[in-house]
């Protein structure tokens, strides 16, 4: 997705959905230059067609983990204790790119085979909620997954996918699914411009040619940047990330916040507690696929570009 899904998902697949020319010194996600579909606006209401697994393999692996996550439920308190626990159950699952990119009109697209590193928090977040209210159905865990996904939780076409993850985190927490905790934990306010997208408009085969696409992709871009003057985002730097381990928990969203220009977000991952009480990421990295780094602060530290993180925390389910 990066999902840009820059992170942008342009869309958050766009972030996962912008091409970024450095995500590749990155170690997640990387967004795909194709996928800008049309600016189309389908309907709302997701079709029969994708309410059941479109193969056996994919219905094998549903199966699977959320029987394997049933196993987990009772004994994780929290959603985000059962979140780790699915995101383990997919290590060493690949990294797949562009998985989002499909051409119009824009469709719901599912994998459970590999993830890039939005798709794999979006996916143990969906199914964790799902366990957690005792709907374990797929057309269950496709309409949350599509209710994260996009801006609302409605489908109305490519611009209605939520192409930067800051607007994701925002747009989960206005829908009650995260909240965000930047505020609680300092740190310094992101500043840069959100532009990436806009500014790159060659790079995208069909935002190069489509004038309206363009037009939606600049009015999100500056919708975001409003919302910023009265919500600001705020980042831990990446040298003071330890000093917060004790406020964060297991299950807890990651974004990390680059220096990229136009950018907010290059990568994502969810908080790993350890026993000791130390911090990791686990996350689906564009080299090694859904893995365990151990130490959250030192695999920001070693990355090029990236300054520090941005955080939320998915909310209890009723």
């Amino acid at each position: 997705m990066t999902h840009p899904r820059p992170h942008i998902r342009p869309g958050l697949s766009g972030l996962l959905a912008v091409c970024l020319l450095a995500v590749g010194l990155l170690g997640g996600c990387r967004p795909s230059s194709n996928t800008t579909p049309n600016a189309d606006h389908t309907d709302s209401s997701l079709p029969d067609s994708v309410l059941t697994p479109p193969d056996s393999a994919t219905a094998a692996q549903f199966a699977a983990a959320m029987k394997h996550g049933q196993t987990q439920t009772d004994s994780m308190e929290s959603i985000g204790a059962l979140m780790q626990a699915l995101g383990r159950y997919f290590r060493g699952r690949p990294y797949l790119e562009g998985t989002l990119d499909t051409d119009p009109p824009e469709t719901l697209v599912v994998h459970l085979d590999g993830f890039d590193c939005v798709t794999f928090i979006e996916t143990v977040l969906a199914m964790a909620r799902g366990l957690k209210t005792g709907n374990r159905t797929y057309a269950g865990f496709i309409r949350r997954l599509a209710e994260q996904r996009y801006r609302g939780g409605t489908l109305q076409g490519y611009c209605s996918r939520l192409h930067y993850f800051t607007e994701w985190m925002a747009d989960n927490e206005t829908k009650g699914v995260v909240e965000r905790i930047d505020d609680d934990l300092g740190g310094r306010r992101l500043t840069d411009t959100l532009d990436f997208m806009s500014t790159h408009r060659a790079r995208y085969d069909r935002l190069a040619t489509n004038d309206s696409l363009y037009a939606c992709v600049q009015a999100m871009e500056d919708s975001l940047q409003e919302h910023r003057r009265t919500r600001p985002v705020r980042y831990v730097p990446q040298d003071s990330i330890r000093a917060v381990y004790d406020q964060l928990r297991v299950g807890d969203i990651v974004g990390v916040a680059t220096a990229i220009d136009g950018l907010d977000i290059s990568h994502t991952g969810l908080v790993y507690a350890h026993d000791d009480g130390t911090k990791g990421l686990l996350h689906a990295s564009l080299s090694d696929g859904v893995v365990v780094s151990p130490d959250l602060q030192r695999y920001i530290q070693k990355i090029d570009h990236q300054i520090g993180i941005v955080m939320a925390r998915p909310r209890p389910v009723k």
